[in-house]
């Protein structure tokens, strides 16, 4: 483990990884051996979390794949053609995949390829105002689905994985490789997220690397020192709680997955996604917190006031940022802690990176 700290030291300075571990975005093969074996033993919270996964509706084989060739979103998702579907197969890609890892029941491997190839073998374009935006939110899921599969199976076939990695080249990093500096933060913190899932995915270190030193030094909103005050408060803040708390998912899935290739992204400019995650959850809980007024990169928005407009509407993204800051590094971390009693288990609703009690509680403090 000191060989992959190192690693993700000289990575920070701007040394590109010559090796992937793999399965390496969201979910590393210890921690998958981890959660079969509690789910073995019937322990909690994985066995309930468990039974959650398996009665969702994204789990059931018969689900259907509804692939476009042209895909578009428009502004504040008004204009919807074939995104619903882009983001629900993607959801449902992931979930068949995970239930595949932790079950050994191939019918699920087989769906979440069948769910993969379709889009890989349809999807011509993603256009319209949400374009980046609608990548980089899905783009996650799918690519921890073919990662989990790829490394997990024998049975997807080369010709469709390299059809998916046609995809994720042509027609999903033209769209998201130069981010969004301007638009609030969470559309450059989707595309981080899945920028780097598909850099660890196609083995490209030049990808990954774009994406985590976006993630660290970037000129937008969603990188690092843009989007937090070293409060905590955070550039969408003032905007409203839950566009706050889908940026701060989308880093923390960042982090998470720079982690599993030895990269600590949490610490990073002195815990700044740790500060965020507590400030947000204080708020949200109910407790005051200090607000300065805030104006974005470029000076596009202006936000003169905390916003109170989704208070107290926790996402169910907590669960991962407790294991790490609070299991893994024994931290204090007091509004996460009580933000993810209100939410647990984290296992329903739209989220880039679903199923977090099943697959991030219980780390013992300081495993590595």
């Amino acid at each position: 483990m000191m060989v992959k700290r190192l690693i993700g030291v000289l990575s920070l300075i701007g040394t590109a990884m010559a090796d992937f571990v793999h399965p390496g975005i969201a979910h590393s093969q210890e921690s998958i051996e981890f959660v079969k074996a509690k789910i073995e033993a019937g322990e909690e919270p994985w066995t309930e979390a468990w039974k959650d996964l398996k009665e969702s509706r994204f789990a059931k084989l018969s689900w259907q794949a509804e692939p476009r060739a042209k895909v578009e979103r428009g502004p504040s998702n008004r204009l919807r053609m074939g995104s619903d579907e882009f983001i629900d197969d993607a959801t449902a890609a992931y979930t068949h995949a995970l239930r595949w890892t932790l079950s050994g029941k191939e019918a699920h491997a087989r769906k979440a390829a069948e769910i993969l190839d379709a889009w890989s073998g349809t999807l011509r374009s993603i256009e319209n105002h949400d374009a980046k935006l609608l990548v980089g939110m899905a783009g996650y899921p799918f690519c921890n689905a073919a990662e989990l599969l790829k490394h997990t199976w024998d049975g997807w076939p080369e010709p469709r994985q390299e059809q998916f990695e046609e995809m994720l080249r042509k027609i999903w990093n033209p769209i998201i490789r130069d981010f969004y500096p301007t638009a609030n933060g969470n559309w450059d913190a989707s595309m981080i997220q899945t920028l780097m899932a598909m850099g660890v995915f196609l083995d490209d270190p030049v990808m990954f690397e774009w994406g985590k030193n976006y993630y660290l030094n970037g000129s937008g909103n969603g990188a690092l020192r843009n989007y937090f005050k070293e409060s905590g408060q955070c550039q969408e803040t003032g905007r409203d709680q839950l566009h706050t708390q889908m940026g701060l998912e989308f880093l923390s899935n960042a982090c998470e997955t720079a982690w599993t290739q030895g990269i600590d992204l949490y610490s990073a400019h002195d815990h700044l996604l740790m500060k965020g995650f507590e400030y947000t959850a204080k708020y949200n809980l109910g407790s005051e917190v200090p607000y300065e007024p805030y104006r974005s990169v470029d000076g596009r928005y202006f936000y003169p006031e905390i916003s109170d407009s989704g208070r107290g509407r926790m996402r169910a993204m907590f669960e991962k940022v407790f294991n790490h800051y609070h299991n893994r590094k024994g931290l204090d971390v007091p509004y996460i802690s009580k933000a993810l009693e209100k939410v647990r288990p984290e296992n329903r609703g739209r989220t880039t990176s679903p199923w977090g009690t099943l697959m991030y509680a219980g780390e013992k403090v300081g495993e590595e």
